[in-house]
């Protein structure tokens, strides 16, 4: 699914991310990782974009600029629930380049995942962040329902 996004004052496109979309990809998913102060093995982060780009289970889109700059990045998956009978679908990453913040592009990766969503048969989107991240709280307290969870986890 490819739609344009009016963010700001300019157009962009959100379209899936492919394999030519690599190095465009590698450089806005290690700007994510540093944001969270992360690390992932050069392994896995070839396995994550391999799983992207074949869109089976982890999907993925790139919104670009109005001049076919890639800013900003989403992915996400679906996964059956106890509490429906159909599927959830889990916004797992999210990032928009600092200098295109602010614009409407956060708001419209959001949305692309909302309509795909929609039209896959999913009965909600959700997704997790730091409870500092407070420019993306911003818009997602205006956009989304804060649930009031602690996450919790168990590395294995």
């Amino acid at each position: 699914m490819s739609c344009p996004a009016v963010y700001g004052r300019d157009m962009a496109s959100i379209s899936p991310i492919t394999v030519d979309d690599r190095p465009a990809w590698d450089a806005l998913w290690q700007a994510y990782l540093e944001f969270y102060e992360s690390e992932v093995p050069a392994d896995v982060t070839e396995a994550t974009f391999g799983r992207i780009v074949a869109d089976e289970h982890i999907h993925g889109v790139l919104a670009r600029d109005d001049e076919g700059r890639p800013i900003g990045f989403v992915h996400w998956l679906t996964h059956p629930a106890t509490w429906t009978s159909k599927v959830y679908c889990y916004l797992e990453d999210l990032f928009v380049d600092p200098g295109a913040r602010g614009e409407g592009v956060g708001k419209a990766l959001i949305e692309h995942v909302k309509d795909w969503a929609q039209v896959y048969g999913a009965t909600k989107v959700y997704w997790l962040t730091a409870h500092d991240n407070v420019t993306a709280r911003g818009l997602y307290d205006k956009i989304a329902t804060s649930t009031g969870f602690v996450h919790y986890e168990i590395e294995l």
